[in-house]
């Protein structure tokens, strides 16, 4: 049986930094097992290319959820990556690190270490920010940042239209301004996307004490008298027992972890049993506390020929926007998804931004069906905190099984009352004299659409996921909580989760930057136990 120091399951926006900072310490042997392939495919690095990989099988779980009570029954289509960089590699590229009251939150749930003077000189390691380092920013770390390298003038007038409606102008959704409009900084840099695979895994699998397994499906996890002492997985058809002599790192993420702690038996003890498999920790938590944000597409054609769309639709736009890219690394096909976007206050109540919109120079039915024929832009829109919680649960013994997500969108009064009036503010938006101008119909939720009534509807039948999940592994000291502030699985030494499932609450955005923090503040938690 070969042994490691370590064993790091999944190199995701987590467990990239994690397996990076673990070698570079220079004193341990790491294991980086990863179920999903190289991140080689050309489209993996273009930042458009998100719309190829965003239901492709072999870089995507391509997860669903069960059917939604709330949302007339429908499935909600989940992608997460499989491959070197997990979802950091197919995202939307948006780096929004959350209100710094999203971790102080954190912190006053007892999690001592998590707040956000806690949090920032992992979030500043990580930033290679433009403009250098300051108070707020880092200025050298791997991950290069910019605010987007690709405009148009509709995102200008998007912005005239946020200022219309009295949001302030924002050039740093990551300083001192939250609220209100602006560009969105994004994980791209010279055309190319930043994932984790090229910030951290390139330069870590580099070193002698690095060996990365892709292909690599864990299992389950060994525990011998209530120690993890390492993994099993499968490759090529026959399994493999490898002996982890610290600790094993659990980040498979959102879904995957909490799947793989029940396949080991770590979990409620109700429901291992059921499927027969052995109890080695009744932990309730693992699988609960399931956060997402909900979204709701709102689309209009338009008369501008600027969009996406008119760039691409046709295959003479296509082959012209491939040449400036290859030969320029500029043109639509460096743009990140949504470049610009505001987080806006919509609740009387609310002393803080509640809900976050993106703003899309194009408009599509669905992402992998390809772009509109004709002129058009997307306004998406979310609440930021969502008080619905849903679980990840296994339904088989079989690790290539899915499991069950069940998401429970719109689930509380809150959640449902925060939704519509996030949909009736991107129709304001829609109607102010900057867009109205430019708008020739409203495809979604479509004119005939004027009350509160008529507005949830179509949120139950057309919403979304914003792919954020988080919180199935739940950090905290109370008997719902899996991991405690130090990321360690309550009840099993030398085992942690290091991933999004870690979250107690969704942070009030994006959450990759917020995942790459927690990875970067795990490995110094690691290495000062390790010592």
């Amino acid at each position: 049986m070969e042994e490691f120091d370590f064993v790091v399951v999944g190199a995701g926006s987590s467990g990239g930094p994690v397996v990076d900072r673990l070698t570079a310490a220079g004193r341990y042997r790491v294991l980086l097992l990863e179920a999903g392939p190289d991140d080689t495919s050309w489209w993996l690095s273009i930042p458009l290319g998100f719309a190829k990989t965003f239901r492709d099988p072999k870089v995507n779980w391509k997860c669903a959820t069960e059917p939604e009570a709330e949302l007339d029954g429908r499935r909600i289509y989940w992608p997460r990556g499989k491959v070197i960089g997990g979802s950091s590699a197919i995202n939307g590229m948006v780096y929004v690190r959350g209100l710094p009251s999203d971790y102080d939150g954190w912190r006053q749930m007892g999690n001592e270490g998590w707040s956000f003077d806690d949090c920032l000189p992992y979030f500043k390691r990580l930033e290679a920010y433009p403009g250098g380092a300051s108070d707020l920013h880092g200025g050298d770390g791997p991950v290069r940042i910019t605010q987007g390298e690709y405009r148009n003038a509709m995102g200008s007038t998007f912005l005239e239209a946020c200022a219309e409606v009295g949001l302030p102008p924002s050039t740093d959704f990551n300083g001192t301004a939250h609220e209100g409009a602006g560009f969105y900084h994004a994980t791209v840099s010279n055309g190319r996307r930043v994932s984790t695979g090229q910030a951290y895994v390139a330069p870590a699998r580099r070193r002698a004490n690095c060996r990365v397994e892709t292909g690599a499906l864990v299992e389950r996890i060994e525990v011998v008298d209530g120690r993890a002492t390492g993994v099993t997985y499968r490759k090529g058809g026959r399994s493999v027992t490898v002996r982890a002599r610290c600790e094993v790192i659990v980040s498979a993420g959102t879904v995957g972890s909490p799947q793989l702690l029940q396949l080991s038996g770590i979990g409620p003890a109700a429901l291992l049993g059921g499927l027969g498999i052995p109890v080695v920790r009744d932990l309730p938590g693992v699988g609960e506390n399931l956060q997402d944000h909900f979204c709701v597409f709102s689309t209009y054609t338009t008369w501008w020929r600027l969009s996406v769309n008119d760039d691409l639709k046709w295959p003479h736009g296509q082959l012209s926007a491939a040449a400036v890219y290859a030969l320029l690394r500029a043109g639509p096909l460096t743009a990140n998804p949504a470049f610009a976007g505001a987080f806006v206050r919509l609740m009387p109540q609310s002393n803080e931004p509640d809900a976050q919109i993106h703003f899309f120079p194009w408009s599509t039915d669905r992402i992998d069906r390809g772009l509109h024929r004709f002129s058009g832009f997307t306004i998406l829109a979310n609440q930021s905190r969502p008080e619905s919680r849903g679980h990840v649960r296994i339904a088989s013994r079989d690790p290539a099984a899915r499991p069950a997500i069940v998401a429970n969108y719109l689930s509380t009064d809150y959640d449902r009352a925060m939704t519509v009036a996030a949909v009736k503010f991107a129709r304001l938006l829609a109607r102010t004299n900057a867009l109205s101008r430019i708008v020739t119909g409203e495809l979604f939720p479509g004119a005939e659409i004027s009350n509160d009534q008529d507005f949830l509807a179509h949120a139950r039948k057309e919403g979304q996921s914003a792919y954020h999940p988080v919180g199935t592994c739940r950090m905290g000291g109370d008997a719902g909580a899996v991991v405690d502030a130090r990321l360690r699985v309550h009840g099993i030494a030398g085992l942690r989760v290091v991933d999004a499932s870690i979250m107690p609450t969704l942070v009030s955005g994006n959450t990759n930057a917020a995942c790459m923090m927690i990875g970067e503040k795990a490995a110094d938690l690691i290495l000062a136990d390790a010592r």
